[in-house]
Protein backbone atom coordinates (compact mmCIF):
# COMPACT_ATOMS: atom_id res chain seq x y z
CA UNK A 1 0.00 0.00 0.00
CA UNK A 2 2.20 2.71 -1.40
CA UNK A 3 -0.44 5.58 -0.65
CA UNK A 4 -1.79 4.49 2.70
CA UNK A 5 -3.93 7.58 2.47
CA UNK A 6 -5.92 7.50 -0.69
CA UNK A 7 -9.48 6.22 -1.07
CA UNK A 8 -9.60 3.14 -2.99
CA UNK A 9 -12.09 0.98 -4.96
CA UNK A 10 -14.28 -1.74 -1.92
CA UNK A 11 -13.29 -4.63 -4.44
CA UNK A 12 -9.54 -4.55 -3.62
CA UNK A 13 -10.37 -4.21 0.44
CA UNK A 14 -9.06 -6.28 2.76
CA UNK A 15 -10.78 -9.45 3.73
CA UNK A 16 -8.65 -10.63 6.52
CA UNK A 17 -10.34 -9.44 9.07
CA UNK A 18 -8.25 -6.31 9.56
CA UNK A 19 -10.07 -2.56 10.40
CA UNK A 20 -10.22 -0.47 7.37
CA UNK A 21 -12.27 3.05 6.99
CA UNK A 22 -14.68 2.80 4.97
CA UNK A 23 -17.00 5.54 3.25
CA UNK A 24 -20.88 4.34 3.43
CA UNK A 25 -23.10 5.47 0.98
CA UNK A 26 -25.72 8.90 1.70
CA UNK A 27 -29.06 6.96 1.68
CA UNK A 28 -32.86 7.29 3.11
CA UNK A 29 -31.18 6.49 6.38
CA UNK A 30 -29.28 9.64 6.27
CA UNK A 31 -25.83 11.48 4.54
CA UNK A 32 -22.58 9.17 3.84
CA UNK A 33 -20.68 8.57 6.82
CA UNK A 34 -16.65 7.35 7.53
CA UNK A 35 -17.01 3.93 9.69
CA UNK A 36 -14.39 1.79 11.03
CA UNK A 37 -15.45 -1.97 9.89
CA UNK A 38 -14.00 -5.13 9.32
CA UNK A 39 -14.41 -8.41 6.95
CA UNK A 40 -16.19 -11.10 8.95
CA UNK A 41 -16.80 -14.79 7.31
CA UNK A 42 -19.53 -15.18 9.63
CA UNK A 43 -20.15 -16.47 12.78
CA UNK A 44 -22.94 -17.85 15.11
CA UNK A 45 -24.41 -13.82 15.51
CA UNK A 46 -23.93 -13.22 11.52
CA UNK A 47 -23.69 -14.02 8.14
CA UNK A 48 -20.08 -13.06 6.28
CA UNK A 49 -20.20 -9.58 5.90
CA UNK A 50 -18.16 -6.19 6.27
CA UNK A 51 -18.95 -4.90 10.00
CA UNK A 52 -18.72 -2.06 11.90
CA UNK A 53 -15.95 -2.42 14.41
CA UNK A 54 -17.65 -1.36 17.36
CA UNK A 55 -20.47 -3.96 16.78
CA UNK A 56 -20.99 -6.22 19.71
CA UNK A 57 -22.29 -9.81 20.31
CA UNK A 58 -26.65 -8.98 19.58
CA UNK A 59 -26.19 -5.53 17.95
CA UNK A 60 -23.86 -6.53 14.68
CA UNK A 61 -24.27 -4.05 12.10
CA UNK A 62 -23.72 -5.24 9.02
CA UNK A 63 -23.00 -3.45 5.95
CA UNK A 64 -24.18 -4.93 2.48
CA UNK A 65 -21.26 -5.18 -0.44
CA UNK A 66 -23.46 -1.69 -2.28
CA UNK A 67 -23.88 0.33 1.31
CA UNK A 68 -19.78 1.23 0.89
CA UNK A 69 -18.67 3.05 -1.35
CA UNK A 70 -14.68 2.62 -0.71
CA UNK A 71 -12.16 1.79 1.68
CA UNK A 72 -8.68 3.45 3.06
CA UNK A 73 -6.22 1.26 5.48
CA UNK A 74 -6.34 2.51 9.17
CA UNK A 75 -3.67 5.38 9.41
CA UNK A 76 -0.40 4.39 11.25
CA UNK A 77 0.24 6.31 14.51
CA UNK A 78 3.74 8.57 14.01
CA UNK A 79 6.03 7.54 16.85
CA UNK A 80 8.18 9.97 16.25
CA UNK A 81 5.99 12.95 16.54
CA UNK A 82 4.33 11.88 19.80
CA UNK A 83 6.03 13.28 22.81
CA UNK A 84 4.42 13.79 26.49
CA UNK A 85 4.72 16.77 28.44
CA UNK A 86 7.14 17.14 30.88
CA UNK A 87 7.04 16.49 34.63
CA UNK A 88 6.07 19.48 37.11
CA UNK A 89 8.85 21.04 37.90
CA UNK A 90 7.42 24.30 40.39
CA UNK A 91 8.50 24.54 43.45
CA UNK A 92 5.02 24.92 45.49
CA UNK A 93 1.93 22.66 44.86
CA UNK A 94 -0.06 25.91 45.47
CA UNK A 95 1.03 27.51 41.62
CA UNK A 96 -0.84 24.25 40.02
CA UNK A 97 -4.56 24.41 39.08
CA UNK A 98 -6.67 22.40 42.11
CA UNK A 99 -5.70 20.96 45.89
CA UNK A 100 -3.95 18.54 44.43
CA UNK A 101 -6.22 16.21 46.30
Amino acid sequence: MDEPDRWRHMRSAPRDGSRILVTIRPSEQGPGAVDLAYWSDGDQFGGEAWRSSDSTPGRIIEYAEPELKCWMPMPSANLDHMTLPSPWEGEDAKELDGSGI
